[in-house]
């Protein structure tokens, strides 16, 4: 096996410690180096790196500094609870009051709290080559999502989105392989970063669909060769829909498989 590419947030973390053992063993694995990982992977550092370096982000803070706040008069509702920790979009609530935040924060593991941010979500897959240089940004719209998982989406070349990313990609030394940036666009123009996925995300079909051939330069560049990237060379407007699909069987068409 010559390349390993991990898909699972739960596998980045250990593939990152080990990344050298799989080398000497003549397999690459496209993952970030440790430290990159816990920085997506704790929401609370993702808030700290993006914040530092100008990026906008929903303010971020602890459940009991909320409470403060809102006992200050200073906290503005609603509100986003959601695991420091977590991914997939689970444990994720809107509380719209004081009760409710409480309510949630006892049900809902490592909870933060963070502003609710009003506007369309997008997502970015960005490919970052074997040299650690951004070659390609895609932007898809969300339209919708079901358990963290696009299932209606949109490519949209939206130039300023490209710009951030790829600069927020070169600065935190992600990669390489394909990132995902989660992000909402205000009504005011405003972009708001949201989550650092250090991975394939599940959107990703959509991309490469488009003309962003990341299975391709991957592949590529394994061999030695070097992919023609177009930054923005995919096709704009493309968009995918996910649906679900009954299949009907009679006993005879069961009965007749061999397993």
């Amino acid at each position: 096996m010559r390349l390993l590419i991990p898909t699972v947030d739960l596998d980045l973390r250990l593939l990152a410690e080990h990344k050298g053992h799989f080398e000497r063993l003549g397999c690459r694995v496209l993952v970030s180096d440790p430290d990159v990982i816990d920085t997506c992977q704790d929401k609370r550092r993702t808030f700290g790196f993006l914040s530092k370096h100008g990026f906008g982000t929903p303010v971020t803070m602890s459940i009991r500094m909320a409470l403060a706040a809102d006992r200050r008069g200073e906290l503005r509702w609603p509100c986003f609870l959601k695991r420091w920790d977590g991914s997939a979009g689970k444990d994720n609530a809107v509380a719209y009051d004081r009760a409710e935040m409480q309510f949630y924060a006892r049900r809902i593991p490592n909870a933060m709290c963070q502003e609710f941010i009003d506007g369309t979500e997008y997502t970015c897959d960005v490919y970052v080559d074997f040299a650690m240089r951004v070659r390609c940004v895609v932007p898809r719209r969300r339209i919708e999502v079901r358990c963290g998982e696009v299932s209606k989406g949109q490519v949209v070349k939206h130039a300023e989105i490209m710009d951030q990313a790829r600069r927020l990609a070169e600065l935190l030394a992600v990669g390489p392989g394909v990132i995902t940036l989660q992000l909402f666009l205000t009504k005011t123009g405003q972009i708001r970063f949201t989550e650092i996925n250090p991975r394939f995300g599940g959107g990703a079909p959509l991309s490469i669909r488009a003309g962003a051939d990341f299975p391709k330069w991957i592949l590529q560049e394994l061999t030695g060769r070097r992919p023609r990237i177009g930054f923005d060379a995919f096709q704009d407007g493309l968009m995918m829909l996910r649906y679900d699909a009954e299949v009907w069987l009679q006993d005879a068409d069961v009965k007749s498989w061999k397993v």
